[in-house]
């Protein structure tokens, strides 16, 4: 650059600006105010008015609103829009500055900070700017402020920080405030987190001298099953007291062999196999199964359907996809049969008298109307439920309460002991209630297990439209047509050729030894077709597997496998049933011995049915943590459960073998 070229930039730059007349500065003033008002379109207002009309002032609370929109979820939007801001309001405050404190003349000078001092803003939420400087300080810190609590991620706000602009420290001037909050979202919580289940232990290996019987009753529920499906496919391993073994092997159709007819309402069949994780076990299987009530045999039908309405029932896996479920049903049902419809939120309310389904159309309308809101009053539904189904009672029919909930009763009788006592007094009258459990995070899976077990109905677990049509389409005989009651098992080991045994699953069903001849006690139900499934592993006399030592002073003085003095000595157990035919009060009993004619030397010998279900009994056990299944993979499930796979119109044992998969995948992080 030439010399002379610096020397006009020295002039220019020692040059001082010319200065207006006063007539001249009124009048620039006075037309840039009112283009200015005219513009936006407010009120004239002096320049310096706290009254938001400053350009400073409408850019903060700009890039206040703008701070306090939802840019958490989108952060790299966030910065896109909060850099030119920043860098905008910086320059506009730099420049009034500038202005604000130039003398007469136009000059630029240097100018001292004034002393901070305290602004009084009593108004200020916790962890506002409590300082301000004179001038644009005082107007800052007058501006409206947000209501919202100051909180990032459920913390304090942060103090404000000094702005930097063009390296510049900004609070040499003044204290800006801090920015307002960005509220995020709750930190996320696993839907386990808030369900409810019985916690109970494994059975125990137990010693066939010692303690030769085993007493329990049947379970033909399959929720456990389905909630396990749910957590795998969500992607993590279901909570272990969640899993109930039995429940995972009777949810899949067995094609046992059944009675012939309803005399005898359904027969046992008993199958001794290896043990495919034990060379040194064996598997007693006990198989049965209901008579099938055909279509032109069935008994009307009375039903209820008490319906949670409840406020945490809005999402679309719970009332949405409960009053599809209920549709199916309604579909499946004769013109005769009753319906009635009774929700409880806060209060029980009718819905529905009793209608007969040939008006179906008044049904599904009924069904489409339910809405979500309020508290949970289980209680008191359940107390109309009973009324509306006492009301429509069909003598030799289906009396039946379908409670469909998500979780907790909160307002009334709410122990799991008191609703027990409820339906234990109810059932009487001859009107059963199953439960449909719906959706996840406040699932109270102990309380339907309670008072479906003793509500004499299912307790079922409905995640999927598929799952509902399962449940109330495909099994509605066995779900709604009972065909035997308080059905219990009972099963005698013979020491002489029994050591141990272990019953796998039913440990929420076991009985005590003499509860088997007591008619008053209690038992699971069987419904029309329903198939049941119990496994013993039993480690045979000799056998290395061994882990109870022999009693010093054994029965009459002799070791055990002496086999002196006992009877039947060739037999492996002898298995009784007890069971009540609808509207008796008085047992009959079904006895089988189990000797070699029902053992089979290899396990690839035994149907496929059989060794489907073992299994799922195995992945039932690896679920739970079992030390008897410890060593054995989840690939070994796979090739049992692959090479018995058989028709499966359903694709249940395809669903099956990829949750094998999920498992697999998810057990090394546990």
């Amino acid at each position: 650059m030439a010399k002379n070229e610096f020397d006009e930039l020295d002039i220019l730059r020692s040059a001082k600006t010319p200065v207006a007349d006063e007539a001249a500065k009124a009048r620039a003033l006075a037309g840039a105010m009112a283009a200015f008002d005219a513009a936006e379109k407010i009120s004239p207002a002096a320049q310096g008015s706290a009254d938001g009309t400053r350009l400073t002032d409408r850019t903060i609370r700009f890039w206040r609103e703008m701070m306090q929109k939802k840019l958490v979820a989108a952060p790299a939007l966030a910065g896109l829009v909060a850099l030119p801001v920043a860098g905008y309001v910086g320059w506009q405050v730099m420049e009034e500055f500038r202005l604000a404190t130039a003398p007469g003349d136009g000059a630029l000078v240097e100018t001292k900070a004034p002393e901070r001092q305290r602004v009084e803003t009593p108004q200020a939420p916790v962890g506002e700017a409590e300082t301000g400087e004179r001038g644009i300080a005082d107007t800052l810190a007058t501006q409206p402020r947000s209501e919202e609590p100051a909180l990032l991620n459920g913390a304090p706000r942060p103090a404000s920080r000094d702005m930097q602009v063009g390296g510049s420290a900004l609070s040499k001037h003044l204290a800006v405030p801090a920015a307002p909050p960005i509220i995020a979202p709750e930190p996320y919580i696993t839907p386990e987190d808030r369900e409810r289940f019985e916690r109970f232990g494994t059975n125990p290996v137990r010693s066939a001298l010692e303690s030769p019987v085993s007493t329990f009753s049947i379970d033909v529920d399959t929720a456990s099953y389905a909630f396990a499906r749910r957590s795998l496919k969500e992607g993590f391993l279901p909570e272990r007291d969640s899993v109930r073994v039995e429940e995972m092997i009777n949810y899949f159709p067995y094609d046992w062999a059944g009675p012939s007819n309803a005399e005898v309402p359904f027969n046992t069949t008993v199958t001794v196999t290896p043990t495919p994780w034990d060379a040194d076990t064996r598997l007693m299987h006990v198989a049965i199964k209901g008579y099938d009530v055909q279509q032109t045999e069935k008994p009307r039908s009375n039903l209820v359907f008490l319906i949670d309405t409840s406020g945490s029932m809005s999402a679309a896996d719970k009332l949405p996809l409960l009053k599809n479920s209920f549709r199916l049903l309604v579909e499946r049902l004769e013109a005769d049969d009753t319906v009635s419809i009774v929700t409880y939120a806060g209060n029980a309310g009718t819905v529905l008298e009793p209608t007969k389904v040939s008006d179906k159309a008044k049904i599904l309308a009924a069904l489409d109307r339910l809405e979500a809101g309020g508290r949970t009053a289980g209680e008191a539904g359940i107390t109309e439920a009973y009324r509306l189904a006492g009301e429509s009672f069909v003598k030799d029919g289906v009396n039946r309460i379908m409670l469909a909930t998500d979780g907790d009763f909160n307002v009334g009788q709410t122990s799991d002991e008191a609703l027990k006592r409820l339906v234990e007094e109810k059932r009487k009258s001859g009107v059963y209630l199953s439960v449909l459990g719906f959706g996840r995070g406040n699932l109270n899976d102990a309380m339907m297990q309670t008072i479906a077990q003793n509500g004499n109905g299912v307790a079922a677990y409905i995640d999927t439209l598929a799952e509902a049509e399962k449940v109330l389409v495909e099994e509605a005989s066995s779900s709604l047509f009972t065909i035997a009651s308080d059905v219990k098992i009972q099963v005698e080991f013979n020491p002489a050729r029994v050591a141990e045994y272990r019953l796998i699953g039913y440990e929420t069903r076991a009985l005590n030894r003499e509860d088997f001849n007591n008619d008053k006690v209690d038992a699971g139900d069987i419904g029309s077709g329903h198939t049941v499934t119990a496994i013993y592993e039993i480690t045979p006399v000799g056998s290395p597997a061994r882990m109870i030592d022999d009693l010093r002073y054994g029965e009459a003085g002799q070791g055990q496998g002496q086999g002196q003095g006992v009877a039947n000595a060739d037999e492996y157990a002898f298995v009784k049933i007890r069971y009540k035919t609808p509207g008796e009060e008085t047992s009959r009993l079904i006895e089988t011995p189990v000797t070699d004619a029902n053992a089979v030397s290899a396990f690839t010998e035994a149907g496929e049915d059989l060794r489907f279900s073992v299994a799922v009994a195995a992945f039932g056990q690896k679920l739970r943590g079992t030390d008897a299944l410890a060593d054995y993979g989840y690939d070994k499930v796979m090739e049992i459960a692959a090479a018995a796979r058989g028709a499966d119109p359903f694709g249940y044992r395809a669903e099956f073998l990829s949750l094998v998969r999920l498992a697999s995948a998810l057990d090394g992080t546990r």
